[in-house]
């Protein structure tokens, strides 16, 4: 799998790879982030292959490809939903959980996207939720069904 390019994306389409690649690199202990559709495909990621061609320590992430972080983060986000609506606990915004070598943080976008973070143990839980907030902010009201639909299409182009 190859990344994505940006040439011959919509200006929101890379705002939005430029604000997924600003988490990464900006935020102390983020080593990897998606963005995954209410159906569970990935739409974003922050480096499709960077798993994919180096083995997997404790420390890279997910093991094989970001597509492993998509799966993960539609999997909690399904079960976040499932539990909240047997407890009647309205919507989930935020779900995190804490490894001995590593967090993954799941927040609702819009419309049931949502964004991943796999991040180290030593993060700063407070800072990368901050971040996630302020991405899900700016990156919400123009995630449309047109540019959900233009980022799928580049990601399956990648592959």
């Amino acid at each position: 799998m190859t990344a994505p390019s940006t040439f011959g994306l919509s200006t929101e389409a890379r705002n939005l790879h430029w604000l997924l690649s600003n988490l990464v690199e900006e935020v102390p202990g983020v080593l990897s982030v998606t963005v995954v559709s209410s159906d569970g495909l990935m739409l974003l990621s922050s480096d499709p292959g960077h798993h994919e061609a180096k083995a997997a320590g404790p420390s890279d992430g997910p093991k094989g490809s970001s597509a492993d972080l998509a799966t993960i983060v539609s999997g909690i986000g399904s079960l976040t939903v499932g539990a909240a609506k047997l407890m009647d606990g309205g919507g989930v915004k935020q779900t995190m959980v804490a490894m001995d070598e590593g967090s993954v943080f799941v927040m609702s976008i819009s419309d049931g996207s949502l964004l991943g973070v796999h991040a180290t143990p030593d993060c700063d839980m407070s800072v990368v939720a901050y971040h996630m907030a302020l991405f899900v902010g700016r990156a919400g009201h123009v995630l449309t069904p047109e540019l959900r639909s233009e980022l799928r299409t580049s990601m399956e182009s990648a592959l």
